[in-house]
């Protein structure tokens, strides 16, 4: 079945690059859809004194999600992670995102929600971070290029499976689970 059966676990070795074959996209190499779907990892020094304006990003975009819980939905994001850890006496940020579109698609939606919604990225918070990133979508991407670590290795218990057909079956749970219970 490969890639389409998620019934049976799967893992996905990459290479060191971060893809198989440099097949172009609009900005840059495509990378692979693996067993978790599409993403990417930034690892990024913080601005000296931005520690805490990174950190206060965090209950910003719970608030968000809290007051429009499908403001992030064109993301297609199945998980994010933000994490802090110090180097020397540095601190540096770790941005984990695994999402159903690929990386391009996934930056021009980026972009857009955050000129929609009135905000601004965590991302201006880090050293060499573009100051016309809503403009230059391009200078975006270069970024997080430069910023992104690829996996060498990913794992799936339920590989290549959507967030929307995640969704779907949890629904259909639901539906089911409801008209048991009207049986009883």
């Amino acid at each position: 079945m490969g890639q389409s059966d998620w019934t049976k676990p799967a893992a996905m070795a990459i290479p060191k690059e971060g893809y198989f074959k440099p097949d172009k996209g609009q900005y840059g190499p495509i990378f692979p859809r693996t067993p978790l779907g599409y993403g990417f990892t930034i690892i990024a020094k913080i601005k000296p004194g931005r520690e805490s304006a990174v950190r206060d990003y965090a209950p910003a975009v719970e608030k968000l999600i809290t007051d429009a819980p499908e403001s992030l939905a064109p993301l297609k994001l199945h998980t994010l992670k933000w994490v802090l850890f110090p180097i020397a006496s540095d601190i540096y940020f770790m941005y984990q995102g695994i999402f159903d579109t690929d990386f391009d698609k996934y930056t021009e939606d980026a972009v857009a929600l955050f000129s929609k919604f009135g905000v601004t990225t965590v991302f201006t918070n880090l050293e060499g971070f573009p100051e016309d990133w809503k403009t230059n979508p391009q200078a975006f991407v270069t970024f997080v290029r430069e910023h992104h670590y690829p996996s060498f290795l990913e794992y799936a218990e339920v590989p290549y499976v959507t967030s929307a057909e995640i969704k779907k079956a949890l629904r259909v749970r639901q539906a089911l689970s409801d008209m048991l219970d009207q049986m009883q």
